[in-house]
């Protein structure tokens, strides 16, 4: 059973040291922007910066799997649903719980992180039989 749950756990290893190096490039890109636009559209443009660096990231470090035009297209979308959810942890922080802008999108990863490992490791697991297509 240990053998089987070793290449989850090497996943969701390399999953959070590409996460960390994403969020750091993020998080620098949204406090430059800042400093020239409001907190959610500085959220909106590092984000989506963040969700292209992720795609690489996860193709070819995290799951090592082939780029398609599919997983392209559809990786976005995955992380619509991604950037919804975070940007209601954003309002809510920064509107209600009266957290600094600056470090808002912390809470905003801490909801969101969970969620997106699920949701990129549904995409990007390998086929199981490519010798079936």
């Amino acid at each position: 059973m240990m053998h089987l749950q070793r290449p989850i756990l090497k996943t969701a290893l390399r999953f959070l040291v590409s996460g960390a190096f994403n969020t750091g490039v993020t998080l620098l890109l949204y406090w430059l922007l800042l400093h020239f636009l409001h907190y959610q559209w500085a959220y909106l443009a590092s984000y989506c910066s963040g969700v292209l660096l992720s795609y690489l990231l996860n193709t070819r470090y995290v799951f090592r799997a082939r780029h398609t035009w599919l997983r392209l297209a559809t990786f976005p979308l995955i992380y619509l649903t991604v950037y919804a959810l975070g940007a209601l942890a954003l309002r809510l922080s920064v509107g209600y719980l009266k957290v600094p802008e600056a470090f808002a999108p912390l809470l905003s990863i801490a909801v969101t992180l969970p969620v997106s490992f699920l949701l990129t490791r549904a995409l990007l697991r390998p086929d199981r039989h490519p010798e079936s297509r």
